[in-house]
């Protein structure tokens, strides 16, 4: 029987931020090697308006109301950088708990589950990655 192999993908979780913070929590983001992409413009996406509509909508829709507050807020994928990957293995916990901690920071201002979903790999400009992870052990 043929091995099915599953697209590359990155995990990310999808959240809607109030826009008002989210220069603020983006900076946040970067300083702990997390990558926030608004939807609309993030690179993997061909028509980038349309599936931030989409993702936006998708969102609300699923809870009737309760978030009706952030209708015109910004969707975003919130990955991971480098310093959080091991190779091919899944995330650390500690990936994970990082995240959502940031999250709850700013319970105010955002709407998410907490869980991750599958997006295509998020292009990074060359050597961003080991700019980080070399500030990272270095203790900046």
């Amino acid at each position: 029987m043929p091995r099915v192999r599953r697209a590359p993908h990155e995990n990310v979780a999808t959240v809607l931020v109030d826009p008002r913070v989210l220069p603020d929590l983006e900076l946040e983001l970067m300083g702990l090697d997390l990558r926030l992409w608004p939807v609309r413009t993030a690179p993997i996406c061909a028509d980038g308006p349309r599936t931030a509509f989409q993702v936006r909508r998708q969102l609300l829709m699923q809870h009737r109301g309760e978030w009706d507050l952030a209708e015109s807020w910004t969707p975003v994928w919130i990955g991971f950088g480098a310093m959080w990957r091991d190779g091919d293995e899944p995330l650390s916990w500690a990936a994970h708990t990082t995240l959502w901690r940031i999250l709850e920071e700013y319970a105010d201002h955002v709407r998410y589950h907490r869980r991750l979903g599958g997006v295509r790999p998020l292009p990074l400009p060359e050597g961003a990655d080991r700019d980080v992870r070399l500030r990272h052990e270095s203790g900046e």
